[in-house]
């Protein structure tokens, strides 16, 4: 258990460490679409769901969405 927890810390450290050089729609549009996709999992689990079909329908929607933000942003 020791060592997921730290793949996943590691994971997400470089993560966000490559994002310093994009610009704020690209920003959120990985951003959108990695929330969208745990959310969508998560909520596809609790409903008895395909986990796999939540999280690409979340990422669909979340990159969405984070584009339009980030789209915004740069404006």
């Amino acid at each position: 258990m020791k060592k997921t927890g730290f793949v996943v810390a590691l994971v997400a450290a470089l993560a966000a460490s490559a994002c310093t050089d994009m610009t704020p729609r690209q920003q959120g549009t990985v951003s959108g679409g990695a929330m969208g996709a745990v959310a969508g999992a998560g909520i596809a689990s609790i409903t008895g769901g395909n986990a796999w079909q939540g999280a690409a329908i979340g990422a669909a929607v979340g990159g969405t969405a984070g584009y339009i933000r980030g789209n915004r942003q740069q404006q």
